[in-house]
Order: structure tokens, then C-alpha cells, then sequence
């Protein structure tokens, strides 16, 4: 018995490991499409949008389930609990985890918030909107640093700033980001006597806004810390019945058992779902950038 779970274990790792291969071959394959199809002058490569995309985690998330549901399996031989158990290596990892999209999405605003204030600062000159865009692309904040330089090297061959910006606000997909290019589309085409002071305060509300996620993702993390004390008790505690008092959960071998295990592990699913969802900051809505120069 030992030897058949050993060498179910192996098989499991061994085809987790082989869908790890294929899914970084095709992601990079993709990657390499998409970086192809953004060239800008001089070979520059724009970056990717903040927006939705891939989660990079997604081949480690495959394994996972693959080794849970393999190795639950062959133990076992409850199809009930197999299937769980992938399910649980899938979202598990992303829901008790650390939370690297909310990080992203807070380094962003302070990196926005940190580039309204560098413009703020360079308009105190009498300089042109463009000029001042283009001094600040080398030094803006490294979270956007590459968008307001491929910003920058739009304007530079004669692309149109507002055209150019709203361009930008669409990469950056953010409303701290949408804000601060609205108000530079607006003085764009009118006086930018204003300018400055409405830059200095969308950066305080956008710091202000990062403040509060933060908080937020203290909170969070201390649920997060609980609830993987709580799932790695249960884990322990399921292992070592299965390994070493069988008999015991000889009941959950028969249909009526499976049903009850079922029934065991949609109420869990659906606490961690709650769990996930407890802590999420809703994001303030987009504003649409009229393709006249405006703002909606």
C-alpha cells in the first residue's frame, strides 16, 4: 500500500510538473507575441496594461491542484474528496496567500499620486504642458516609469498630447491615473493657470487613498493568518486519520459519507469565498476621457 501511494504521489508530481512546462512555454510564447506587437520608436517596448490579465501564479495554482487531487485521491479513493481537493489547491494558495494584487494596485496610485506631483512642481516654470511632460518621464516613480516614457516618446514624434494621454490613462487603467490625465488633456488645450493646484490635490487624495488600503490589507492580513492556522489544523488533523486510523472515517467511504463530505466542503468553500470578498476594496469607477479632449 505504501509503495502504490508513493508511486501515485510521483505521478501526480510528475504530470503537475509537466503542465507547469506547458503553461510557461505558451505564457512566454505570448508574452513575446505581445511585446512584438508593442515596439515603439527605437525599439522600445511599451509595457502591458494595468488592467486584467493573466495571473502569473496560474502554473504553480495547476500544480497545487494537481498534487492535492492526486495524492487525496489515491489515499482515499473518494471521488468527493479528490475533486476538493483540487479545488482547494487552485484557490486556496490565492485566497490565503499574499495578496500581490492589492500590493500592485496600492504602488500604483502612490506611483501616479508621486508623478502629479512631480508635474506640479516642474509647472512652476514657464514651460510647455509637453516639455514638462517629457522632463518627468526619466525620473517618474519605477511602478509607471515605463508608460510615461513610451508617453513621452509619443509626444516626442509629434502625436498629439491629448491623444497621447488618453492612451496612457487606458494602460495605467486606474481612476487616480484617469484623473491626473484628464486635467492634463484639459490644460492642454486652455490655460493651465490651475493646473498645479489641481495636480497637488488629486496626489492627496490618491496618497490619501493608498492610506486607506492599507489599513485595509492590515486587516486582512491578520484574517488571512487565522484562517491558514484553521486550514493547516484541518489538513494535519484529516492526514493523520488517513494515515494512521483509517477506520475511523470508514463511514465517508459509502455514498450517504460522500454526500456529507460534499456538503462539508461547499460550507467551507463558501466561508472562504465570504473570507476573500470580506476584505476587498471596491474601486472608485473609471472616467471616461472624451476622444474631443474632455473629460466625461
Amino acid at each position: 500500500m505504501t509503495v502504490q501511494v508513493l508511486l501515485a504521489v510521483l505521478a501526480g508530481a510528475g504530470a503537475g510538473a509537466g503542465l507547469l512546462l506547458l503553461v510557461s512555454g505558451l505564457r512566454r510564447q505570448e508574452a513575446g507575441q505581445e511585446h512584438q506587437g508593442h515596439r515603439g520608436p527605437r525599439g522600445f517596448r511599451g509595457a502591458g496594461r494595468y488592467g486584467p490579465r493573466a495571473d502569473r501564479r496560474t502554473p504553480v495554482r495547476i500544480t497545487a491542484a494537481v498534487l492535492a487531487a492526486g495524492a487525496v485521491g489515491a489515499l482515499t479513493h473518494w471521488p468527493v474528496g479528490t475533486v476538493l481537493a483540487g479545488l482547494a489547491g487552485w484557490f486556496l494558495p490565492g485566497t490565503l496567500g499574499p495578496d500581490h494584487e492589492h500590493a500592485r494596485a496600492v504602488e500604483r496610485i502612490e506611483a501616479i499620486a508621486g508623478w502629479a506631483e512631480m508635474l506640479r512642481d516642474v509647472l512652476v516654470a514657464p514651460t510647455r504642458l509637453q516639455q514638462v511632460v517629457t522632463a518627468t518621464a526619466p525620473i517618474a516613480p519605477a511602478a509607471i516609469r515605463p508608460r510615461i516614457v513610451w508617453l513621452a516618446a509619443r509626444v516626442g514624434r509629434g502625436e498629439p498630447l491629448p491623444a497621447a494621454l488618453r492612451q496612457l490613462a487606458d494602460e495605467l487603467a486606474d481612476p487616480t491615473g484617469d484623473l491626473v490625465c484628464a486635467a492634463l488633456i484639459l490644460a492642454a488645450g486652455r490655460r493651465a493657470d490651475r493646473l498645479g493646484v489641481l495636480l497637488g490635490a488629486v496626489a492627496e487624495a490618491a496618497r490619501a487613498h493608498a492610506s486607506v488600503r492599507l489599513r485595509v490589507a492590515s486587516a486582512r492580513a491578520r484574517a488571512r493568518s487565522s484562517a491558514r492556522v484553521v486550514v493547516a489544523a484541518t489538513a494535519v488533523a484529516a492526514g493523520g486519520l488517513v494515515l494512521f486510523n483509517r477506520e475511523f472515517l470508514a463511514p465517508y467511504d459509502t455514498s450517504a459519507g460522500q454526500l456529507v463530505l460534499l456538503a462539508a466542503g461547499l460550507v467551507s468553500a463558501v466561508s472562504f469565498l465570504l473570507l476573500h470578498r470580506l476584505g476587498r476594496v471596491p474601486e472608485p469607477p473609471r472616467l471616461p476621457l472624451r476622444p474631443d479632449g474632455g473629460d466625461a
